[in-house]
């Protein structure tokens, strides 16, 4: 089963979610979940899990390099480009590595064989193992690459879970294409709100999203501070189950701010992430 945990905002406690979420897991199951770290441009769940990682490799893609003396400036390599990485200007041919998606069309399409594709690195991916025997792996983009997909995309199939094994994908905030491709071949979403306006206004994009790629969904409520009846309705009538309420503690915001999980903060909570697991399969 994979559980991808997301929020259609950043700063609701998702992280903190996945990681309490995996610790009970791997307490009460003969096999440790895997835990992917997709938020690759500020991955922080290595700060309540406390991975060792022994593990490493670069991530990016093949980009088109110019042999001028052999280019004849024809402009088919422009032509094909959809994302405008390539331009013929007069006598020169320019590459931009930053629109680059690495489609290989250029090269494929050049009629004197005058492109060829070298590396590019954007980012790193690294795995190992974490508290309780939990597997490990996050994906970190490099400062000033404007491509977090391809980080992610790697980052998902260097590790292949064993049968029967969970696997719990911490996306990244919002909804824009590193979502998508976090969300991309999960069994259920658990989109984390808080009981504001904005949070509210947020959870029904992330919904949205989650309904057109077809993956069920349920709702954990953060910071609960009084009942907000906007936020439950909209749950009723988009029949999203609100799987587990977290109230507004000061005691917890203390114990995350030094990099605990609700579970080492309130033990208690073990217990209520295995029910919340178990209605979640349920509904499967």
């Amino acid at each position: 089963m994979i559980i991808t945990i997301a929020s259609g905002k950043g700063g609701t406690g998702k992280t903190t979610i996945a990681a309490s979420l995996a610790l009970s897991l791997a307490e009460e199951q003969s096999s440790p979940p895997l835990f992917l770290d997709c938020d690759v441009e500020a991955p922080n769940a290595h700060l309540f899990l406390h991975p060792k990682l022994d593990e490493r490799q670069d991530v990016g893609l093949l980009i088109p390099s110019v042999n001028e003396t052999k280019c004849t400036y024809c402009g088919k390599c422009a032509e094909v480009c959809q994302y405008h990485a390539i331009a013929v200007l007069g006598q020169k041919t320019l590459v931009f590595p930053q629109l680059c998606h690495g489609c290989g069309s250029c090269t494929a399409l050049c009629p004197e064989k005058a492109i060829k594709e070298i590396p590019d690195r954007m980012g790193v991916i690294e795995r190992g193992p974490a508290m309780v025997g939990i597997s490990f792996a996050h994906g970190v983009l490099d400062v000033g690459e404007p491509m977090a997909v391809p980080v992610i995309r790697q980052l998902i199939k260097w590790i292949v879970a064993q049968p029967g094994q969970v696997v719990i994908r911490d996306a990244p905030p919002g909804t824009s294409c590193t979502v998508v491709e976090s969300m991309r071949g999960s069994d259920f979403l658990l989109l984390v709100t808080e009981p504001t306006p904005f949070g509210l206004h947020d959870l029904r994009l992330a919904a949205q999203v989650g309904r057109k790629m077809g993956i069920p969904a349920g709702v954990i409520i953060n910071r609960e501070n009084g009942f907000y009846p906007a936020l439950d309705e909209f749950c009723t009538d988009h029949h999203l189950p609100v799987l587990l309420r977290i109230p507004f503690e000061r005691v917890i915001a203390e114990g995350v701010a030094q990099g605990k999980t609700l579970v080492e903060i309130h033990p208690e909570y073990a217990d209520r992430f295995l029910r919340m697991f178990t209605q979640i399969a349920s509904l499967l």
